[in-house]
């Protein structure tokens, strides 16, 4: 486990990093604050590079300019495993990766998967679906993972899990941003069984076979929930509370989806900041009650 503290330009950069998260995506920003500084450090790190990896295909650009962008990134990528770039993400990322063995190839899946933005706007049924979200959302999770340390063999697999449950959410919340980038990411086939179309998603019309086409989207994500609940025993309590902070903070966007009846295209589904504070702090005390609890019983 790493316990040598950074030089201070690369706790520079990891400071860098960490404004960068708490000021573009919030949820991780409070989602890690259970964890100790030095994994949360190598979390921020991350996550400004993945980041980056997502800007490229969400620009107004043309697709060859984007195309120019993730080979910038590619490039960019091997410049943090050099441990020989003065850019701050770059400096910050290689050294997370240096110190927590992070494979290289999760954020190559991962600009694989922003890659995928380029070429796919439909996908023809869920596995193709899947892949995706295993590429945007999984991996990084399995980065995350290697961040906090486990034993358990199936770790891995229940964290892609949740990832692909994380992503779902993004997916059934961002309904209508993404369809006025021409992007639908429910599957083609559900759709049709579902008697709704695709002229009629990207005209935003919320009717009845809209309802159950969502409500069936919903179900798969509780599913993958379920199935991604098996990680957080493998972990340590830091990163157990880490873990279920994310995992509740997305799983209250899908009930306040559900308990709006799919309204998705009257507006963004949100959670305020002090909503995410009160959700982080309870679940960190009832993980702090199980741990102390199992501890109790093990002992008697």
């Amino acid at each position: 486990m790493p316990t040598k503290l950074p030089h201070p330009d690369v706790l520079e950069a990891y400071e860098y990093c960490r404004e960068l998260t708490k000021r573009e995506a919030k949820n991780w920003y409070y989602g890690f604050i259970s964890l100790p500084p030095e994994k949360r450090r190598a979390i921020y790190a991350a996550y400004a590079f993945s980041r980056e990896c997502d800007d490229d295909s969400d620009t107004d650009d043309t697709i060859e300019a984007k195309r120019v962008a993730i080979e910038r990134t590619r490039r960019r990528l091997d410049e943090a495993y050099s441990g020989h770039s003065e850019d701050p993400i770059l400096k910050a990322l290689g050294d997370a990766a240096e110190r927590y063995g992070i494979s290289r190839t999760h954020f190559e899946e991962l600009i694989a998967g922003v890659e995928m933005d380029l070429e796919v706007s439909r996908y023809p049924d869920f596995e193709a679906l899947r892949l995706y979200c295993y590429r945007v959302a999984s991996v990084v999770g399995l980065i995350c993972l290697q961040i906090f340390g486990y034993s358990d063999p199936h770790a891995p697999e229940f964290g892609a899990d949740l990832g692909i449950a994380l992503q779902l959410t993004n997916i059934m919340r961002d309904v209508k941003e993404d369809a006025e980038r021409g992007r639908i990411y429910i599957p083609k086939d559900e759709i049709r069984r579902f008697g709704y179309s695709e002229e009629e998603l990207l005209a935003g019309v919320s009717n009845e076979p809209f309802r159950r086409l969502m409500t069936f989207q919903g179900q798969r994500a509780w599913e993958f929930y379920r199935r991604g609940q098996r990680l957080l025993p493998l972990l340590d309590v830091r990163a157990r509370a880490c873990t279920a902070t994310m995992q509740g903070l997305y799983r209250e966007i899908l009930l306040r989806i559900e308990a709006a009846g799919y309204a998705v295209f009257e507006g963004r589904v949100s959670l305020s900041g002090r909503h995410k504070l009160g959700l982080t702090a309870s679940v960190w005390l009832q993980c702090l009650r199980d741990e102390l609890g199992s501890r109790v019983a093990a002992k008697s």
